[in-house]
């Protein structure tokens, strides 16, 4: 993205045009003009579109005037700030930081805040021109952009850095990712070098990576994290400190509304030498948050809460008084039901609930169909695997 281009989405009238057309349809706008002050419709709908994925994923970026977005796959592929807030909140202060895959800069951007200096690296230079802008107009001045691939600048650059953080990202997009070594750059092979340049290295994964599989490959692991929005797992971080060889700390935080955090700590070895009391389902059920599920707390947490677990193989606990606490869902049970439609309709007159299942024989897209229920409502159909038996419980949801 030239100088120029930029200068001209930023002039006032392509300005006032995207801010005025934020909730149109974008595709009756590229029908009805080919052209709008001079620049082609296409350009000024990728800044439309990027508001309006931004609003919720990034609002300090769409809270502030003057941003610049890049294609629709670079929005999708970097963190909300939410998730970015966690990093930087995870992290020493220090003097110097090096982002190896700067991407949208939304992860240096706020690491940055943490240090005196930071350094921006990205190979594709549109990508480094935007933000090099938005880094200027968010008043971060202690970044530096340098638009080459992670293997070039450390080539290159032999500083030492206090942090060095790497996002690496599949080679095919449409590629599901099991091991880093599929990934590009290669932190596998990179991280030998990266150890040369600093004691601190923080790498981002997909919250599809297996953790022992990450353990496997990477060295020095001093903690994963497991970050989830929502209840909605979005990445692991694997934290490494040069020369660490102790058990690595595993946390699992979901952030809730971006009001406040759930974080529960473990160890591998604490889960193994855990156990779990089973029992039939009592008066609270308890489902734990994306991020203890992918982390796989499951013994831990019920000896942790004082809570018996339904199965072994359904991670769902229960017990007979409220545990506030809990790091998840808590239902209060109802009533126990069989998947029949009529005797369903005493429960839901409208025809409408939540329906969730754990190790049940049928999902819930079958489960719907049978019963005929439809998503909505404020009740809850919860279908799970017992000790003794299968069941289907009528809930409330408690927190």
């Amino acid at each position: 993205m030239s100088i120029d281009l930029i200068q001209q989405l930023l002039s006032p009238a392509i300005q006032s045009f995207i801010y005025e057309h934020e909730h149109d349809d974008v595709k009756t706008l590229l029908l009805k003009h080919s052209s709008i002050e001079g620049l082609k419709t296409s350009l000024i709908v990728e800044q439309i579109n990027g508001r309006s994925k931004a609003k919720f994923k990034l609002p300090q970026y769409y809270k502030t005037p003057g941003i610049l977005y890049p294609p629709g796959l670079n929005l999708e592929q970097c963190s909300s700030e939410a998730t970015a807030k966690v990093k930087s909140q995870h992290i020493a202060k220090g003097m110097n930081m090096l982002d190896l895959t700067g991407g949208f800069g939304v992860d240096t951007y706020y690491l940055s805040k943490q240090f005196e200096n930071a350094t921006y690296v990205e190979p594709d230079t549109d990508l480094l021109m935007i933000t090099r802008h938005n880094h200027h107009v968010l008043g971060a001045k202690n970044i530096e952009h340098i638009n080459c691939t992670a293997e070039e600048f450390l080539d290159q650059d032999k500083r030492h850095y206090d942090l060095i953080f790497i996002d690496p990202s599949r080679r095919n997009a449409n590629q599901k990712v099991y091991k880093l070594a599929d990934c590009i750059p290669d932190i596998t092979t990179l991280q030998k070098t990266i150890f040369e340049r600093t004691d601190s290295l923080l790498v981002k994964t997909s919250p599809l990576l297996d953790l022992h599989q990450g353990l496997k490959e990477l060295s020095f692991v001093k903690d994963i994290i497991v970050v989830s929005v929502d209840n909605e797992c979005k990445e692991v971080l694997f934290s490494c400190v040069k020369g660490f060889r102790d058990t690595p700390v595993i946390k699992a935080i979901n952030i809730i509304k971006e009001e406040r955090q759930d974080l529960f700590s473990f160890t591998f070895s604490d889960e193994q030498a855990s156990s779990a009391n089973l029992s039939d389902p009592l008066q609270f059920l308890y489902e734990p948050n994306a991020s203890i599920l992918k982390a796989g707390a499951f013994k831990i947490l019920s000896e942790r809460f004082t809570l018996s677990k339904i199965h072994t193989n359904t991670h769902l606990y229960t017990s007979q008084t409220l545990m506030e606490d809990f790091p998840g869902r808590i239902f209060r049970i109802e009533a126990f039901v069989k998947p029949e439609e009529k005797m369903l309709k005493q429960y839901f007159p409208e025809g409408k609930v939540n329906i969730t299942t754990r190790n049940y024989q049928l999902t819930v897209e079958e489960l719907k169909k049978k019963t005929r229920l439809k998503d909505g409502g404020d009740k809850f159909l919860i279908g799970f695997n017992g000790i003794n038996q299968k069941y289907l419980v009528v809930a409330s949801r408690v927190k």
